[in-house]
């Protein structure tokens, strides 16, 4: 694990350099530093893996996992990939996947939408909002607009693009198949996500009445109305259609004869006095108005993009069969995606040759080492069924996490439930990237740029 900040990168060697799988590369936006320091760590996965990684994987379309690759650019060229694995909802061939990317462009753009608008209000506080936004939309590129327009360079899906021009992409589905590395005998890969059930892509956080994690629960949405109104705002009513004109009357608290415009109210001696229509921003009564307020919605739509898609990561569970050993990686999959796993068997030979039945619940029972979901968040590692059944004495939790940064962004990671939990199931082996690592089995790289830890037969 690469201790380079927030964000994700795993690099996993088996047996003796018989080959490398490489799990993400990023930090998050707005991280000091942050192109030096990931080519540094694209420097030693060059030095370690000698030029050749074998498998590379993409969890999914989030800056915090692959900006690396576009700010190593340069380093990572220079590297040989000889697979590339990525989760079914990237492939561009998939109807559904392409469904999905369709709309996340789509609130993208709105969110973009938000931050001019509440930039042209001219207060303080909705300049304030919007650099929160800004700030908000760090998992799509570099705060203050890199990674929010332009195709390419700075966004994510030109990261997520780059990595899948290095080999031919094997889009991973749920249930198929156990993926095989390589020249590498007696490991199986088994895929776990992202689901292929839309209402389980969709369930991001614990439910309300059954949370499934370790705390908190799920909030509303008002995600059309909220579309509909940042483009009446930019663009005029007469441009919207009749069902976004409806979306957003029905989102109002009043019906629409006890509505009065803003041009009307200016024209109304009562609000000229009371609510700051006389002076502009400078009427000492100007606070009272709320009619740009809505835009400050766009805070929990981006959220909910953020959970969107890292619903959408791809899950794997690595099985080292001679000893039934399970190396879980999940990237950032949240409620939907772990309730997800749960249906899933495989039909595998074991060691004899009689063919046995795997589960879920079995990997997760035989997982010896945990990569933890989202830098240790609410939401992102179930509790009954997830890291409850991990029952294995031999448990240890990688947390990608720094969290001094997560404060700066106002996150709660590690959550303490979580972080708690995690401690007692590991007996205390827990390695996480913003503090050093000792114990057997462990050993601290150069400067503290990574932690490795030993997984024997």
């Amino acid at each position: 694990m690469y201790k380079h900040g927030l964000g994700d990168c795993f690099l996993v060697t088996f047996g003796d350099n018989q080959a490398h799988m490489l799990i993400d590369c990023g930090v998050i936006g707005g991280t000091q530093g942050a192109g030096d320091k990931m080519r540094e760590v694209a420097q030693n996965v060059k030095d370690a893996t000698g030029g050749h990684i074998d498998v590379l994987v993409g969890t999914h379309e989030h800056w915090d996992h692959l900006s690396g690759f576009l700010q190593a650019h340069e380093i990572f060229e220079e590297i040989k990939f000889d697979n590339v694995w990525l989760g079914w909802t990237e492939d561009p061939s998939d109807e559904v996947a392409k469904s999905l990317g369709k709309k996340r462009k789509k609130t993208e753009r709105t969110l973009r939408m938000a931050i001019q608008g509440l930039g042209m209000v001219g207060s303080d506080r909705a300049r304030e909002s919007a650099e929160r936004l800004d700030g908000l939309m760090c998992f799509l590129g570099e705060p203050g607009g890199a990674g929010l327009g332009a195709a390419g360079g700075g966004t994510t899906a030109g990261a997520l693009a780059w990595v899948a021009g290095r080999a031919t992409p094997h889009y991973c589905h749920p249930g198929e198949k156990p993926l095989r590395v390589k020249g590498v005998e007696g490991v199986r890969v088994y895929v776990l996500g992202p689901p292929e059930d839309p209402a389980l892509l969709k369930h991001d956080l614990p439910s309300k009445r059954d949370p499934e994690t370790y705390g908190l629960a799920e909030p509303g949405s008002l995600e059309g109305a909220f579309f509909a109104a940042t483009r009446m705002q930019m663009s005029g009513l007469d441009e919207l259609s009749p069902e976004e004109r409806d979306e957003i009357q029905r989102s109002l608290p009043f019906d629409a004869m006890h509505q009065i415009t803003s041009e009307q109210a200016q024209s109304m001696p009562f609000f000229r006095d009371h609510y700051g229509f006389g002076k502009g921003a400078e009427d000492p009564e100007a606070w009272r108005r709320i009619e740009h307020d809505w835009l400050g919605t766009a805070a929990q739509l981006a959220l909910q993009l953020d959970s969107d898609t890292n619903n959408t990561s791809l899950a794997l569970a690595v099985e080292l069969i001679a000893s039934g050993k399970v190396l879980l990686f999940v990237g950032d999959a949240q409620v939907g995606n772990w309730l997800s796993w749960e249906k899933l068997s495989w039909s595998v030979p074991d060691e004899d040759g009689t063919v046995v039945k795997v589960t879920s619940a079995d990997l997760l029972k035989r997982t010896v080492l945990y990569k933890v979901g989202h830098h240790g968040s609410h939401n992102a590692t179930l509790r009954e069924k997830g890291l409850e059944l991990m029952t294995s004495p031999e448990l240890a939790a990688m947390v990608p996490v720094d969290q001094k940064m997560a404060k700066k962004k106002e996150w709660n990671m590690p959550f303490p439930p979580l972080y708690r939990a995690l401690e007692e199931k590991t007996a205390g082996r827990i390695l996480r990237a913003d503090q050093p690592s000792s114990g057997k089995r462990v050993t601290e790289g150069p400067g503290g740029l990574y932690v490795d830890y030993v997984v024997s037969e």
